[in-house]
């Protein structure tokens, strides 16, 4: 018997259904990557909302930071009197890019409310935080600083981004949402603190119902 015809008899012993160990291999990565798919579109699909944090009821750290494209520094203890919401983000961050659309349609709707929004460029680039306001748009309406020394994210006790926290016109921080916020979710919040309501958690731990 000739080679050919031991490796044809073999092939004719090997059950028909059989499959690589490298097939195998292939299945498993493909139902990890399925696995990894939905976990992060249920992180991405959640809904933030308002809630607790130990500087709600504080007032506002007086600290400045530079302007992001002009000569300039912004410190928010000075902006008493306004309404201010507050924003953290960065050019690397996906969901910044998620909710930036609103922010910009908010901060044009509350200008003259008195309504102030901050957009704090954080752990970024400074070319390419302007990158990202050339390629998503600027809201004129905003201010945008540069925390390239971390010094406002220290003091808002930032751990991830977006975070975004709302002051009333005493200067006192009264809400914070950590994620993407919505159009829904800040024009709420907006008319809560105008109409001298709470949007935020004090001490219980829980959001209050504004209805």
């Amino acid at each position: 018997m000739n080679e050919s015809d031991v490796a044809a008899e073999q092939a004719a012993d090997e059950p028909s259904g059989s499959t690589s160990p490298l097939f195998w291999v292939a299945v498993a990565a493909a139902a990890a990557v399925v696995v990894v798919g939905v976990v992060f579109s249920q992180r991405f699909g959640s809904d933030p909302q308002l809630q607790a944090s130990p500087l709600i009821g504080q007032p506002v750290s007086s600290v400045a930071a530079p302007l992001l494209e002009i000569e300039g520094a912004v410190d928010l203890a000075d902006l008493e009197g306004e309404i201010v919401v507050v924003n953290f983000w960065a050019s690397w961050c996906f969901n910044c890019r998620v909710e930036h659309a609103a922010l910009v349609a908010a901060a044009a709707d509350y200008e003259e409310l008195g309504v102030t929004f901050v957009g704090v460029n954080h752990q970024d680039q400074r070319d390419n935080a302007i990158a990202f306001l050339d390629e998503l748009g600027r809201s004129p309406q905003t201010l945008y600083v540069d925390d390239a020394g971390s010094r406002l994210a220290l003091e808002f006790g930032i751990l991830g981004l977006p975070e975004t926290f709302f002051i009333d016109r005493d200067g006192t921080i009264v809400g914070k949402v950590t994620g993407p916020v919505s159009y829904e979710l800040v024009a709420d919040t907006i008319d809560a603190i105008v109409l001298g309501e709470d949007v935020g958690v004090f001490k219980t731990g829980e959001v209050e119902n504004r209805e």
